[in-house]
């Protein structure tokens, strides 16, 4: 007890005026998962039954891809109410990635439980789109031996269609960008555009369109992204394709001084990589100087590789 007692001192005072569950939420939303599983299993002495306390310890350990742990905690749940349609969604989701990353033989083992946790769980909620979700994206990724099938994969996206069309839309789209066939893709990525337009639905298409080499196609897709959402993150997106393709320079540049001049941390991505872009841009512009400055103002704020050896190749010009 004393090394919990140690551990506990170290969080910070503000918690203390929270609930137990205020805090764990708080701390897995700053991704402090060590810190939050202190506190879970300190209510876990006093109410080793609690669902709530359970679910967030399997939910710790899940983001951590500690999959065993995460699978003994669903497993539990399962235990205490096997009518919970997202108990079983959990417990087979845990061991759906366990099966994903280890060996083949040890897999097949697994399949059989995941599929009925999954098969469970959509039984128990009809409308349950996150399991559905899994199942196309399990049976995928699955090699055949040991169960995947495009077939039924796509027999689960017709169901998410049934609910939701955007999800079935985006779904199939998955599905046939996994199965590279990225025409249909582009087709499915376009029907939930059009039908849903969530800045979602954009990204899947603009990141189609650069796994496909068609930068013109993803800078447009963007561009009209921005036009409905009005997202200051969307200016890093236009600027990182016209560095990455040396296309567009001028459009990448002007969008990449939006960005960083209306940069908020909620942009997600740090203006050190905006630099870092701009740099690109004035490299390929033969500016050998002004691109230096830009790749200098990028390490000053963090020295990362992909920093460094484009500072490496400015030099080099």
């Amino acid at each position: 007890m004393k090394y919990y007692f140690l551990i506990i001192l170290s969080v910070p005072m503000f918690l203390w005026s929270q609930t137990p569950s205020e805090k764990v939420t708080d701390l897995f939303a700053k991704k402090q998962y060590i810190e939050a599983i202190t506190i879970i299993t300190s209510q876990l002495e006093k109410t080793p039954n609690d669902p709530e306390f359970i679910e967030f310890l399997g939910d710790a350990y899940g983001y951590q891809e500690k999959w065993d742990d995460a699978i003994e905690s669903y497993e539990k749940l399962v235990k205490l109410d096997d009518s919970n349609a997202d108990y079983h969604y959990k417990y087979g989701g845990a061991m759906g990635m366990k099966a994903l990353n280890v060996n083949k033989l040890r897999a097949l083992g697994l399949i059989g439980d995941v599929k009925r946790s999954f098969k469970k769980a959509a039984e128990l909620d009809p409308k349950h789109i996150d399991v559905r979700w899994a199942m196309v994206e399990l049976y995928m990724q699955l090699p055949g031996i040991i169960g995947g099938s495009k077939r039924t994969s796509m027999k689960y996206a017709n169901e998410l269609e049934n609910l939701s069309k955007v999800d079935g839309y985006l779904a199939k789209g998955y599905i046939y960008e996994y199965d590279d066939e990225p025409e249909l893709a582009e087709k499915f990525y376009k029907k939930a555009i059009e039908i849903g337009g969530s800045l979602t639905c954009y990204k899947k298409l603009t990141d189609l369109y650069e796994k496909q080499k068609q930068p013109e196609k993803a800078i447009a897709n963007i561009e009209k992204a921005h036009e409905k959402h009005q997202r200051n993150a969307l200016h890093y997106q236009i600027g990182k394709v016209a560095a990455e393709y040396n296309l567009e320079l001028e459009k990448g540049e002007k969008c990449l001084y939006i960005y960083i001049e209306n940069y908020t941390a909620k942009d997600g991505v740090p203006k050190s990589w905006a630099y870092y872009r701009l740099a690109q841009i004035f490299k390929h512009k033969g500016n050998k100087q002004e691109a230096l400055q830009w790749i200098e103002k990028a390490l000053a704020e963090k020295e990362l590789k992909p920093f460094k050896k484009e500072k490496e190749t400015i030099l080099s010009m």
